[in-house]
């Protein structure tokens, strides 16, 4: 029988480029995995972080053997974002893609009663052949997720096919209540004496179905009546074994925990499952965590799931890239409805190699976690028109399409549009179901613009099923406003943005999904924005898990049934002024509120309950809201000045900039058309092409800046994702979050300039 021997701890580690040690050092740092190198420097705001080629090396026993012929494997859970293999000084794989499962046969260089010594070259270096290019988050380096060691018999199954475990099951719900479970395997080296036995058991270990196949012609169709269905609320788990047996011996065994569901999306409807109209309400989830980044032990990657789970979310975008075996366990056992993708992402890199990892990671993600129920779509890349559109490009998407069809028929296939992806784009039809990443109230228009927008496209292509792939604001909670406005980054104004967005989606079941963008603050180390540098900060919940922003109780009301109430604004909690606003989300009503015991008000509302003209009393005040019995509470204290910190000092700096801007384009006329002069730069111009000029970059950086509050610098930040870009495109971003004239203004200042 197979025995999984785990090695993760007792590793040495050094954040040097060294090269292969001869023997087992003695002198490197001593760690136990799951590891990153830049669980601090990934996302604590100094930015940029370590990108470098590293080494981790240590022994191992060579498994002992109880027949002739057995073979070794070494497992690399992940390695980001590419890694060498070594034992005993020979090389013996190499990957690429930093987010999958790969194993090598080392049975052969393997010692006899003396250790192994196992080396892992490991490298997050920026390389054109491996996805993902560029991107708004931190590319962790390290073996975060941990490496085994696999002892398995001569005949085994099969454990060389892009890290999967060698056993496919695919249950399909019959009309007669039951249930056809279509169950292969893969077997290496077996002859006419091997057997391989399927079972199946459910939630209680009880067996309910069984079949035997020769080990050479392995499929079959085994039938469980009166099944269970894997539905969102109650997921249903089966457990199918496969053993290779030889005569009364068994010699290797794999297990797959499986659900029975039926799922569909209509365009009109929304997603189906199981015959019934779900529409799916949820977020995205990257995978790090505060000064941990990627390397999270199983027991993280489980309370991640709580948390969303208590949220009442019943779907997860996993991006931008596959996620953890025990991720995707927890969201099996605790009923999420997955859309899991690979880092396609932003910019196409023309290197053909690069199209090849593309089609590598697709495979390796299909045939890992194929039998994981809770997944439903495979997504084939995410705003990939950042980087411009070509032939190649479609034709990629198509090819990256059909192999997901043929490696698996049974799902259906997803892209997230980037928001100026032209609803005629030929990008459009290529998979199953469609999403698009839209910032309105953001980075571009008003929030109010969403709603508007999916009914048009849903009017122009009714033949379209379309979601909202992203869509969110960032939210720190140290500002604070009782006028809260795009770009200054409180916590009103993300609880504002989210109370529209969660009625918006409320009434539009046909928009097939919804994923906020993001459940948790993430790392991003060339993010400097808000104040708070190397991260994304649009989580519901802050970074460290410990701070669930008021925005995250606004889904909570919309989508979890269990009675709650929350008041907003408890860290607004010094605040000026002769009256206040208290708001208070809930899922109850009506909704009472008392202000230092006293019955201020009694208020009847769906989801948002807002008082106005609340007066405090000089110094604390104890607020409490009720209803139907459940209570929430907290403290505000009445002062003559709010703190200072509660302002963004940012905000008004870019009010004043835009004013300033236009002063300096003088009497120009904005409205007239734009012109475009042989020799000049213009907003048509790349980033990476004004660059070539000082003087048009200062002038485009400037504008840049007050656009989207980003810093452009050549090689630092974000430019790797926005060198492709034009200032027109940039600025059709940002939409009408712009004043009146202002990328014409830009053009007129960029055509005073002659090209570089």
């Amino acid at each position: 029988m197979r025995n999984i021997i785990n090695i993760n701890d007792g590793w040495q580690f050094i954040q040097k480029d060294v090269g292969l040690p001869a023997s087992m050092p003695t002198d490197w740092q001593c760690i136990d995995l799951p590891h990153t190198w830049n669980a601090v420097d990934g996302h604590d705001g100094n930015g940029s972080y370590d990108r470098g080629t590293y080494w981790y090396a240590r022994t191992f026993a060579t498994p002992k053997q109880p027949l002739a012929g057995g073979r070794v494997y070494v497992e690399i859970l992940a390695a980001g974002q590419q890694a060498s293999v070594y034992v005993n000084g020979e090389k013996v794989t190499y990957h690429e893609g930093g987010y999958s499962i790969f194993r090598a046969d080392v049975t052969d260089l393997c010692k006899n009663g003396e250790d192994n010594l196992l080396v892992v070259e490991c490298s997050n270096v920026n390389k054109s052949s491996v996805y993902p290019q560029s991107a708004d988050f931190t590319f962790y380096g390290g073996l975060y997720r941990g490496v085994n060691i696999i002892s398995v018999p001569e005949t085994h199954f099969d454990l060389d096919f892009c890290g999967s475990n060698g056993l496919r099951v695919t249950p399909k719900p019959c009309d007669c209540g039951g249930a056809c479970f279509e169950v292969n395997s893969w077997v290496k080296n077996a002859d006419e004496n091997f057997t391989v036995l399927y079972t199946i058991t459910d939630a209680d270990g009880k067996e309910v179905g069984s079949a035997s196949r020769p080990a050479d012609a392995t499929k079959t169709t085994i039938y469980v009546p009166d099944a269970k269905l894997w539905e969102i609320d109650s997921p249903y788990l089966y457990t199918v074994t496969a053993t290779l047996q030889r005569r009364n011996e068994a010699y290797d065994e794999v297990s797959a925990k499986v659900g029975v569901r039926s799922f569909s999306c209509d365009p009109d409807k929304g997603f189906i499952i199981n015959g019934k109209a779900t529409p799916l309400r949820g977020v995205s989830r990257h995978q790090d965590q505060l000064y941990k980044g990627n390397a999270l032990t199983r027991e993280d990657h489980f309370k991640d799931a709580e948390i969303i789970k208590e949220l009442g979310a019943n779907t997860i975008r996993l991006a931008h890239y596959q996620h953890s075996q025990d991720f995707y366990d927890a969201c099996d056992e605790l009923g999420f409805i997955i859309w899991a993708e690979i880092p396609f992402i932003s910019v196409m890199n023309n290197d053909p190699q690069a199209h090849q990892n593309c089609i590598s990671q697709m495979k390796e993600l299909i045939a890992q976690n194929y039998n994981h129920p809770s997944i439903c779509f495979w997504g084939v890349s995410n705003e990939i028109l950042i980087g411009g559109i070509s032939e190649q490009l479609v034709e990629n998407h198509k090819e990256l399409n059909a192999l997901c069809k043929e490696m698996d028929p049974t799902r259906l296939t997803t892209i997230a549009h980037v928001s100026m992806t032209p609803v005629d784009s030929p990008m459009h039809g290529i998979t199953d179901v469609e999403s698009y990443n839209h910032y309105f109230g953001w980075y571009g228009g008003k929030m109010e613009d969403n709603g508007p927008w999916f009914d048009d496209f849903h009017k122009k292509h009714p033949e379209i099923c379309i979601g909202v792939s992203e869509y969110g604001c960032e939210g720190i909670i140290t500002y604070h406003s009782s006028n809260p406005m795009c770009k200054d980054y409180s916590e009103e104004y993300q609880a504002l943005y989210h109370e529209h967005m969660a009625k918006v989606l409320d009434e539009r079941p046909y928009i097939w999904s919804s994923h906020v963008w993001n459940m948790f603050d993430f790392g991003c180390a060339a993010r400097d924005e808000g104040g708070v540098a190397g991260r994304n900060n649009k989580g519901l919940v802050t970074m460290d898990r410990k701070t669930k922003k008021d925005s995250y109780y606004i889904y909570k009301a919309y989508w979890n049934s269990e009675p709650m109430v929350h008041l907003c604004g408890r860290r607004y909690a010094q605040r000026a002024g002769e009256t206040t606003q208290i708001r208070v989300y809930s899922n109850q009503s009506p909704v009472s509120l008392y202000v230092n015991g006293k019955l201020i008000d009694v208020k009847a509302a769906d989801k948002v309950f807002v008082f106005d003209g609340v007066a405090l009393d000089d110094g604390m005040n104890i607020i409490v809201a009720e209803a139907c019995g459940v209570k929430d509470t907290m403290t505000l204290e009445k002062v003559e000045t709010e703190p200072s910190i509660y302002v963004l000092p940012e905000f008004n700096e870019r009010q004043e900039g835009v004013a300033n801007w236009f002063k300096l384009a003088g009497d120009l006329d904005l409205k007239a058309p734009m012109e475009f002069p042989e020799g000049k730069y213009n907003v048509k111009y790349t980033m990476e092409e004004l660059a070539e000029s000082e003087e048009a970059l200062a002038v485009v950086a400037e504008a840049v800046k007050l656009a989207t509050n980003f810093n452009l610098v050549p090689g630092e930040g974000m430019w790797d994702m926005m060198k492709a870009m034009s200032p027109e495109r940039m600025m059709a971003m940002a939409g009408n979050t712009l004043p009146e004239g202002f990328l014409e203004s830009l053009n007129a200042k960029l055509i005073q300039i002659s090209k570089a």
